[in-house]
């Protein structure tokens, strides 16, 4: 199958400096280099979209295949919440994934992943113990604490916080990200330093930065080292799927992106 017309044909995988020294196969995907076609053109991998069932498992093989060919893919039913699943010797059917924001495994050979469009994927890697982990952190999973759980997930699997490395990938940035009074106070609640992640905005309202709350969050927790990529899902739509832009234009549907990681 060829790649829609207006969408690059080779796969883009944004790689972070922290994974690569870890010695881990990974990969923030955007939406260049698949077959899906119309508002969801390019690499789209998101079953809830509404896009042709085949179409989506193309994309899916292609993005794995971009990663660590040949690698099974684990995913979860993501309800934006802190939920994290254990991923054992066995991978469980695409009909019975644990609903679950994040996931961690010990096992080599096989690709986790988490799909976002907007929200921000966030991968882990402890390479002292061979442990490897995936998040969505969406806003809520983020103040609920979802990288929390991971990084826990992790620690029973025999890692250590200041092992674990981590990176933030592409996501809706603060320039891009208006939000209400009552959103700013409910994180002003859970802690007043909270609004050093706020800038001013229209009466009424506040420009979040999801990234650097993100980013903060993990640091608190005491890990090796932290990247942020920096990548605005929301200005880049030739590269990245976003929901609050097709909100905004207006689109009855929008495309998903895939993060990937896995121990070779």
């Amino acid at each position: 199958m060829e790649a829609p017309e207006g969408i690059a044909r080779e796969v883009d995988v944004a790689r972070a400096g922290v994974l690569d020294l870890a010695g881990v196969a990974h990969g923030f995907l955007g939406r260049s280099g698949g077959v899906s076609t119309g508002e969801v053109a390019g690499l789209n991998v998101g079953y809830g979209s509404g896009d042709a069932r085949e179409l989506i498992d193309e994309n899916r093989a292609r993005a794995a295949a971009a990663v660590l060919p040949g690698a099974p893919l684990a995913s979860v039913y993501q309800v934006h919440s802190a939920a994290c699943v254990t991923l054992g010797d066995d991978l469980w059917p695409e009909a019975e994934r644990p609903h679950a924001d994040a996931l961690v495994t010990r096992r080599a050979g096989v690709l986790l992943g988490i799909l976002t469009a907007d929200c921000a994927p966030v991968l882990f890697a402890d390479p002292v113990a061979g442990v490897v982990g995936a998040a969505h952190a969406g806003w809520k999973g983020a103040i609920g604490g979802v990288t929390d759980s991971t990084i826990a997930a992790m620690e029973a699997l025999g890692s250590r916080r200041g092992d674990i490395v981590a990176a933030v990938g592409p996501c809706i940035a603060r320039r891009s990200y208006e939000v209400d009074e009552a959103f700013f106070q409910r994180f002003q609640a859970e802690d007043l330093a909270n609004a050093d992640f706020f800038a001013g905005g229209r009466a009424g309202h506040h420009q979040f930065d999801l990234e650097a709350y993100v980013a903060a969050r993990l640091a608190r927790a005491g890990l090796g080292r932290v990247e942020a990529l920096g990548l605005d899902t929301y200005t880049a739509p030739e590269r990245y799927y976003s929901f609050r832009r097709a909100t905004h234009k207006g689109e009855a549907s929008y495309g998903r992106q895939i993060s990937l990681i896995g121990l070779t």
